[in-house]
């Protein structure tokens, strides 16, 4: 029974080692500068506002994520690339001002919803990155931000425009 350990030992190692060199892409923007599309650049965001969304959200949610020591290890930056993947392609902070009106009134929408179900921040991210659990003020704080911009959305626009289109 050794004899079999020690080689397969040898062998997941070898692959630990090997799997290192393929890294995936970092979701960096070359400034670190907000996008000409982040959502700030077209809804009036308060510094606390501000403050929660990078503190919670962005990592996952813009194109500025703040990688910690272990997403240089593979196969977590895998993961942590396809999760970060699969949270931008839910909402994008980044590239919110492109989305269209409709759309952009729906996610706020669901900001709300994710939040008050306490689905967001997921809890397998709050878990090691304590600092980004929202406290009930905090809530409120984002919230009432949302409601805000989607006040702001409905007094600019007509209401059909903020339906989803009907396919044909």
């Amino acid at each position: 029974m050794k004899k079999i350990i020690k080689p397969i030992a040898l062998v997941l190692f070898a692959a630990f080692i090997i799997i290192q060199f393929f890294r995936p892409e970092k979701n960096l923007h070359a400034t670190g500068a907000p996008s000409a599309n982040d959502i700030s650049t077209v809804y009036p965001m308060p510094k606390e506002v501000a403050t929660i969304l990078q503190t919670s959200c962005y990592d996952c949610h813009s194109n500025n994520t703040h990688y910690p020591w272990y997403a240089n290890l593979q196969p977590v930056a895998w993961w942590l690339a396809d999760h970060i993947k699969e949270g931008k392609k839910e909402i994008d902070f980044s590239e919110f001002a492109s989305y269209r009106i409709g759309r952009q009134y729906k996610k706020f929408e669901e900001i709300n919803k994710q939040i008050e179900e306490g689905e967001m921040p997921l809890e397998s991210y709050t878990l090691i990155h304590t600092e980004t659990k929202l406290s009930a003020e905090q809530k409120a704080i984002v919230k009432n931000w949302v409601n805000s911009s989607r006040d702001s959305i409905k007094a600019h626009y007509p209401e059909d425009s903020l339906k989803r289109p009907k396919r044909p």
